[in-house]
């Protein structure tokens, strides 16, 4: 555990958010050009995988925000 503030875990989430939002963005802007004419069925499937990928790095970026290191402590 940490005995000082860092600025890693504000700007962390501030990042978080930029990225979030930018990703959101991206999404809703070109996705719905590539898939309008799919049957709403392939349409959800798409938006559920598209919803579900970003938390991939995220493990990763909270470690980074918490101990400053992009890898999982060793134990």
């Amino acid at each position: 555990m940490r005995d000082q503030p860092t600025l890693r875990i504000p700007l962390g989430i501030l990042g978080l958010l930029t990225a979030l939002i930018v990703y959101g963005v991206v999404v809703a802007r070109y996705v719905p050009e590539l898939i309008g004419g799919w049957h709403v069925l392939a349409q959800t499937l798409v938006y559920i995988f598209f919803g579900t990928i970003w938390l991939l790095p995220l493990r990763r970026f909270l470690i980074w925000m918490e101990t400053g290191s992009w890898s999982p402590p060793q134990k």
